[in-house]
């Protein structure tokens, strides 16, 4: 199946996706503000932890990630599908991207800190916010 924009449309549209500050991570910056955490943004200050940690709560030694579903390959999430276009290329990049953060998240549990993932369509959805901002207290230091 060709893809229905051109090449330089598409680089374009690719582009403008960010990998920093997004909407999720700043719902979850924005909820644990409001419940009183002090937190590092985009990895620690000392640049020891494994990967790019979105936030860090170095007090609980915490560290949360707020995974895209479809770049993080949020399995069993209707909002994760692989492209029509370019199927191979794109699933060996989904799952490089899955099998790194894995091994991130072991490295860091091996150090002793603890991984919190939040995945985007948990923040998309009302119902389940309301849930997180309840649960992410125990998550964090429980």
């Amino acid at each position: 199946m060709a893809d229905i924009v051109s090449e330089a449309q598409r680089s374009y549209n690719m582009s403008r996706i960010r990998s920093k500050n997004t909407k999720p991570e700043l719902l979850v910056r924005s909820i644990l503000h409001r419940l009183g955490y002090r937190f590092t943004v985009d990895g620690p200050k000392n640049k020891k932890l494994p990967g790019k940690p979105d936030i860090v709560l170095p007090k609980f030694k915490t560290v949360i990630f707020v995974h895209g579903c479809f770049w993080h390959g949020h399995a069993g999430c209707k909002n994760f599908r692989y492209p029509k276009t370019r199927t191979d290329w794109w699933k060996a990049k989904i799952d490089g991207n899955v099998q790194r953060d894995q091994r991130q998240q072991a490295e860091l549990a091996d150090m002793g800190w603890k991984v919190v993932v939040l995945w985007e369509c948990e923040l998309r959805n009302a119902a389940k916010l309301s849930e997180l901002e309840q649960d992410l207290p125990l998550r964090i230091s429980g």
